[in-house]
């Protein structure tokens, strides 16, 4: 499974902002803002719709068959073991704030890349 990594430095996401608080690359506005308007909406979108998305860790009402009691609990931990659904929208939306600060990051980079450049030639 990949991990993007949610707060705490974990994973992908993590990497990406280690790599942007050393310095490591640099977005410039332009490509910042898009970046920045993707992830806030994202977020925005996992934020709008966790609460009705909980709904996945219950049991869903199958009916007593036994092929209805066996499907309960699988159909519930799909949703909710350490590999489910909503633990990786969780873990998701952690990585979003790292994401975030991440391209701020790569952004003040690129600022302070240009201004050393245009000190250079004046």
């Amino acid at each position: 499974m990949l991990d993007v990594g949610g707060g705490g430095g974990r994973g992908l996401m993590g990497d990406f902002l280690g790599s942007s608080t050393n310095g490591s690359f640099a977005v410039n506005e332009t490509g910042g803002a898009a970046l920045l308007t993707a992830i806030r909406e994202m977020a925005r979108w996992v934020d709008d719709n966790a609460g009705s998305l909980r709904s996945l860790a219950q049991q869903p009402p199958l009916g007593s068959s036994t092929g209805a009691n066996t499907m309960k609990p699988y159909v519930e931990s799909v949703a909710t073991d350490a590999e489910g659904f909503l633990t990786m929208l969780t873990e998701f939306r952690k990585s979003l704030t790292d994401a975030e600060q991440g391209v701020l990051n790569a952004m003040a980079n690129y600022r302070e890349q240009d201004s050393g450049t245009a000190r250079q030639y004046t």
